[in-house]
């Protein structure tokens, strides 16, 4: 049974696509003899033609990445825009490496492992950018056994 032009007419009368047009497979007779949009309209009002809902995008795969990104995924090379420097601008990595610097110097101190001047001379050298890294410092201090190394007393 070919309601094409009931189609059509359906969705000129409803205002929305012929895909969304949703025909009763019961009363196709009745559709059938409907050949002007009076003849639809009396069918819409009936409930014997109605409107389908709209096919919207799966939010699904769409979850599933932030779910990813939240884990630190995703993160390689192809995913980047903008400079190493934009996406972490030199003064906070500056800022995180000269924490941690004093941190483990102020540590040092602490446990009586370093002297006064010792500590005043790395911090200097800290301020200065003369360390990479914690790790340097550590290497630093071994080579030059400023480490205070406690003897016990039995």
């Amino acid at each position: 049974m070919d309601l094409k032009v009931q189609k059509r007419l359906a969705a000129q009368v409803m205002k929305c696509s012929e895909k969304r047009v949703w025909l009763d497979e019961s009363k196709l007779e009745e559709i059938k003899e409907a050949i002007t949009k009076t003849d639809i309209r009396a069918l819409v009002s009936k409930g014997v033609i109605q409107i389908g809902h709209t096919k919207s995008k799966s939010k699904g795969r769409s979850r599933k990445r932030q779910i990813q990104k939240k884990k630190g995924k995703r993160k390689g090379h192809g995913s980047r825009k903008g400079k190493k420097t934009a996406r972490s601008p030199k003064k906070r990595n500056w800022i995180n490496i000269i924490r941690a610097q004093r941190k483990l110097l102020n540590r040092l101190k602490e446990k009586n492992k370093i002297d006064n001047k010792t500590f005043r001379d790395l911090y200097k050298k800290c301020k200065g950018g003369f360390f990479r890294s914690v790790r340097h410092i550590k290497v630093y201090l071994e080579e030059r056994n400023l480490i205070k190394n406690e003897t016990r007393k039995i």
